[in-house]
């Protein structure tokens, strides 16, 4: 049996004759960057986050670094985040000539710790302290970070908070959805994401008005008027095909995050039958409402050789993240070594995401399952 990671010619039939009409009508209308279709899913999205207002951008790395270019971060400054996370998230602040300051991560959602925030501010001498100008808690596998504390602390020092929300369209925090807790809500369109574009494509949610305004305007070299430049911005314009197709999966998104539940529910019921519970770690459902951009399993010894084999059985697995950003290469001045962040590391050492888009099917996912527990038991 075949089982891929994720199956988007299934998905794209479901909604192919939405998808060619609205495509041609932008083809007639001959109108390629932002424009009305632009500014159709901004509303909605808005709507969906429960933010105030969105502003299309070209991609989920492009809206970090706009957000963080609004926030006016900068050389000299200093941006918390987490080191276990897609180097966009570490590459932005770099991006902006600022200092990634990174915090470890909770052990059962993967997400920024709380706790370990707490005692790294209670750790940092005045001087650093004064330079931290922004945080940016990711929102991993479709899961929020623990939101009150962060953002008790931010307001505490003031500082800016950048929700990158680009796998978590939807997932929710004590009844609050991802992009709407922090200043800005950054989200990637990138098509393995639950509500993919056909290309690359993001949006930044925002309530403020006036961070609103400045996000327009820095989208588009910092002009307003046209050709009038009070600022520097750049070109971070989303187009209007992108728009468009992800406009009509909007629609859908719901429904494909039920289907994406009751896969995880099922594995979950299918690692239990078979005995597996003990030594396949499953994801832990902290928050009230977790969307599974990802089902990311952790085994204690083996996950490079439970992949190959998967592999072997015509099963799609991927690691998210084989690497750390504190270990990565173009962030060794920073100064980190192996042990820095040990339950980032630990993460990145055991974990396997397995498939679960909505169009998976209960004989898939036994498969899946079965072929688990062949490796376990050999």
């Amino acid at each position: 049996m075949n089982v891929p990671l994720l199956d988007l010619k299934a998905q794209y039939q479901t909604i192919k004759d939405r998808v060619l009409e609205v495509t041609q009508a932008v083809f007639e209308s001959q109108y390629f960057i932002l424009g009305p279709q632009v500014e159709n899913l901004e509303e909605k999205i808005a709507d969906y986050c429960q933010t105030g207002y969105a502003v299309g951008v070209s991609s989920g790395t492009d809206a970090l670094i706009l957000s963080l270019m609004a926030a006016g971060v900068g050389p000299g400054d200093r941006v918390i985040s987490t080191p276990y996370t897609f180097f966009a998230t570490a590459g932005a602040i770099a991006r902006v000539g600022a200092t990634p300051f990174f915090v470890d991560i909770d052990p059962d959602t993967y997400n920024l710790s709380a706790e370990q925030l707490s005692a790294a501010v209670a750790a940092m001498t005045e001087d650093v302290l004064k330079t931290v100008k922004a945080i940016i808690p990711v929102h991993l596998y479709g899961q929020c970070a623990d939101m009150a504390p962060i953002l008790d602390v931010a307001a505490i020092h003031g500082w800016t908070v950048i929700e990158d929300a680009a796998q978590a369209i939807g997932a929710e925090y004590k009844g609050r959805r991802a992009g709407s807790m922090g200043d800005y809500g950054c989200f990637s369109f990138f098509p393995s994401k639950n509500l993919g574009a056909f290309g690359d494509g993001g949006i930044v949610t925002a309530g403020d008005p006036q961070i609103y305004e400045r996000l327009k305007i820095l989208r588009v070299h910092g002009a307003k008027p046209k050709y009038h430049h009070k600022l520097v911005g750049g070109n971070f314009r989303l187009d209007s095909l992108q728009a468009a197709i992800v406009a009509v999966k909007l629609d859908y998104l719901d429904g494909w995050t039920t289907a994406r539940q009751n896969n995880a529910a099922r594995y979950r019921e299918l690692f239990a039958s078979t005995g597996l519970t003990d030594r396949v770690h499953q994801p832990i459902e902290k928050e009230n409402r977790h969307i599974y951009n990802q089902f990311v399993i952790r085994v204690d010894t083996g996950r490079d050789d439970l992949r190959v084999y998967l592999g072997q059985q015509g099963i799609g697995t991927e690691v998210y993240y084989p690497i750390p950003m504190h270990l990565q290469e173009c962030f060794a001045g920073l100064g980190h070594k192996t042990g820095a962040f040990p339950i980032a590391e630990q993460a990145a050492n055991r974990t396997l995401a397995l498939p679960i888009y909505p169009e998976l099917t209960e004989s898939q996912q036994a498969y899946v399952v079965e072929k688990i527990q062949s490796f376990l038991n050999r």
